[in-house]
């Protein structure tokens, strides 16, 4: 949730990957994208700004693609934030200013404000530059009061069944920013198999409608509504017991822990 308003625990959409996961006393925040304009990729409205997310007390970074390390958006959080980050981060961050950081690969833990991190397998390309030089791809699962998978971006692959039990939330990309998706990630489709392989309590898709290249509005129309649109449908076909909250740039859902198992959580703002 925004800064300003309590909660006990909150997902909050910040557009593309950039989610803010609050759960006990730790606001973490995934692959910061904080800027209106990435090369020739636009917004397609109004993002979150720094000062509506308030204090940050960790970075998670999926994998080196300029869309989810944004090295002007980190600066924006500031350069002491702690950040885990997969292996070959730590230099390039070090060389910008952020000595902070702790390089994970799949398996291993961290504690974050008091919050277990734990970085889990993506198949995906890590590089830098349009996947280009080394790089890996992580997924994350945060494990306190409530259990949080964020997927990155990944394929589907089989381990899933094997990444968390007892999932609250499940955060999975169902799209990108072109009329086009090329290997490494999932689809509306995609999407929904990976929600039957997780078994969450809910799933908030990610990483769809926020960037698009200039005129898309115009050539593209569908990138800003269809893949959530699509989303849904295929996840009330292949993982029915699980719900789906569609949210909007800056809304939340609520992760109350006074929640008993099988209560659905109220989402703020939900369209």
């Amino acid at each position: 949730m925004l800064a300003g308003v309590p909660s006990r625990g909150a997902i909050t959409y910040a557009g593309h990957a950039t989610v803010l996961i609050e759960m006990g006393e730790a606001r973490l925040l995934t692959d910061p994208l904080l800027r209106e304009r990435l090369l020739l990729v636009l917004r397609r409205h109004g993002g979150v700004d720094r000062d509506a997310l308030g204090r940050v007390d960790g970075v998670l970074i999926s994998h080196l693609h300029l869309d989810h390390l944004d090295l002007a958006s980190l600066r924006k959080i500031g350069r002491s934030v702690p950040i885990l980050a997969p292996p070959g981060s730590a230099g390039l961050l070090a060389r910008h200013g952020f000595a902070n950081v702790s390089e994970l690969s799949p398996g291993e833990t961290e504690t974050l404000a008091g919050v277990d991190v734990r970085a889990v397998e993506a198949l995906h390309s890590g590089g830098r530059i349009f996947g280009l030089g080394k790089g890996v791809a992580l997924g994350y699962v945060i494990e306190g009061p409530r259990r949080v998978y964020y997927a990155g971006d990944t394929e589907l692959f089989d381990g899933m069944r094997d990444l968390a039990e007892d999932l609250d939330v499940a955060l999975l990309p169902i799209w990108g920013w072109g009329p086009r998706l090329g290997r490494g990630h999932l689809d509306p489709e995609g999407a929904a198999r990976a929600l039957a392989m997780l078994r969450p309590r809910f799933a908030v898709p990610v990483h769809w409608g926020t960037l698009a290249p200039l005129g898309a509005k115009r050539v593209w129309p569908w990138l800003f509504e269809r893949p959530a649109r699509e989303f849904v449908e295929w996840a009330r076909r292949l993982a029915p017991e699980v719900e789906i909250r569609v949210l909007e740039t800056g809304q939340s859902l609520q992760l109350e822990s006074s929640y008993p198992p099988g209560r659905p959580w109220p989402a703020i703002g939900q369209p």
